[in-house]
């Protein structure tokens, strides 16, 4: 899950740090073995390892295993968001839900994506775990886009004037996350593509302006 960079709260500048081929490398690695074995269970060792890097050379970029999961988050929502936008700019109205479409279609090519939200989503509900901003701050930045989006649509006629704005964005995130994580459990036999697009299709039967 993801939401357009636009949207986002915070911005720390790590992601975008991450420019040069070598950090990059370490950020990708980071987020397939926190994917992996979450937070807890992976060490800053093994993502040097991985990466081919000494684990000196690795801390010297990245002070702190909280370091870089932190940046390594902030690179995935900002790669992430860029796939999102339309010319750069953020999708509105109906185009939203099915930016959102688009990117479930996405993560169901991405097992270890859709893992690491669902771990590390459940892990940072303790507010000492490091990524307990980042969880705030993701469903905060998401929840805005998707108000934005109905609000554009019932301003431009998209959507019907009652079309309830803070139900819709809870049943929408709520939807993308119950799929994902039964996704999961039944080992990817449920197709989480076809019935999000359906949940969308029923959304739009209901509210689309006549």
């Amino acid at each position: 899950m993801s939401f357009p960079r636009r949207y986002r709260h915070t911005l720390t500048g790590r992601a975008s740090a991450a420019g040069d081929e070598s950090r990059a490398r370490v950020l990708e690695v980071a987020l397939e073995l926190f994917a992996a074995s979450g937070f807890r269970g992976t060490s800053v060792a093994q993502i040097a390892e991985r990466a081919g890097l000494s684990q000196a050379g690795l801390l010297h970029h990245f002070p702190s295993k909280a370091t870089l999961l932190t940046a390594a988050l902030d690179y995935h929502d900002d790669r992430e968001g860029s796939l999102l936008e339309i010319d750069g700019k953020p999708p509105l109205g109906w185009a939203a839900f099915d930016a959102l479409t688009g990117l479930v279609a996405r993560n169901a090519q991405r097992p270890h994506a859709v893992r690491l939200f669902v771990t590390l989503g459940a892990e940072a509900l303790d507010p000492d775990h490091p990524a307990h901003e980042w969880i705030r701050n993701h469903y905060e930045s998401l929840a805005a886009w998707l108000a934005a989006a109905v609000e554009f649509g019932r301003e431009r006629g998209e959507m019907c004037p009652d079309t309830p704005v803070d139900q819709l964005v809870r049943l929408t995130i709520a939807a993308m996350d119950g799929l994902q994580l039964q996704w999961l459990v039944s080992d990817r036999k449920i197709d989480m593509v076809e019935e999000f697009r359906h949940y969308v299709e029923h959304q739009k039967n209901t509210w689309s302006r006549p």
